[in-house]
């Protein structure tokens, strides 16, 4: 008999930043794996699509051959990868949410710079909502059964992003889950129990302006299970351990 669980279960996804050319196998090993555990939550934490063409920091090789209807074609090819498994389970319905970052953030930048564009190109152009998400705008705060996700929080004045977990939990005296940052890192409060997650990275590609070091980091997603009041139990799966099982 199938015990019932304590709380929810969440699961991330953090950044992806899917683009033409590069290996997206792994969407589907994170699909399988969802539609085997049958989160209640699943959030995307931002940066699913990469959208190198409208790059302010790309080198000129870089934008040799880039064209955005590629970066769109890429990001949907991507995410039916992701969410295929488990649409095909009739009796699975979890809620989807998107927290959009700062590289889907470039095709408003570019409206805002370029107003010609007005009503050519929007973030409707990726298909998330017709995937099934809920989407939120960039930085926005979503709070989900005390826990908070945004593809990263904010600091200061200034409004630059927090630092690490520990200036995470400080900021936000609450659970808080972001993406933007290619590492990990965790706090948890001592007498609170509320817990900071810096959630990594979940691509297979190396990007050149990380370095070889930088480039060594965790790919992975993030479960959180008896999630309810601020309060649960995160558990890292490594995309190499679901490459041995599902590929």
């Amino acid at each position: 008999m199938k015990k019932p669980r304590l709380g929810s279960v969440h699961c991330i996804i953090p950044d992806v930043q899917a683009r033409a050319g590069v290996d997206l196998s792994h969407l589907a090993w994170v699909g399988n794996y969802i539609a085997d555990k049958r989160p209640d939550v699943i959030v995307q934490i931002g940066d699913f699509s990469d959208m190198l063409s409208l790059s302010k920091h790309k080198s000129n090789l870089d934008a040799e051959g880039v064209r955005y209807v590629e970066d769109i074609h890429a990001t949907k090819a991507a995410m039916e990868t992701l969410v295929k498994p488990w649409k095909k389970l009739k009796s699975y319905r979890p809620r989807m949410v998107l927290t959009l970052g700062n590289h889907e953030e470039r095709i408003i930048r570019e409206i805002s710079e370029q107003p010609i564009l007005l009503g050519a190109i929007s973030i409707d152009d990726l298909g998330y909502k017709q995937a099934g998400w809920e989407v939120h705008k960039f930085l926005k705060v979503v709070k989900i059964d005390g826990w908070e996700y945004s593809h990263y929080f904010v600091s200061g004045a200034m409004g630059r992003p927090v630092t690490s977990a520990a200036s995470l939990l400080r900021e936000r005296q609450c659970s808080a889950v972001q993406g933007h940052v290619q590492y990990t890192d965790m706090a948890i409060h001592k007498k609170t129990g509320y817990i900071g997650i810096f959630a990594g990275i979940c691509y297979l590609h190396d990007e050149d302006y990380l370095t070889p070091q930088g480039n060594s980091t965790r790919r992975q997603i993030v479960f959180l299970h008896q999630v309810a009041n601020s309060q649960g139990d995160p558990m890292f799966v490594s995309l190499d351990f679901l490459k041995a099982r599902y590929s």
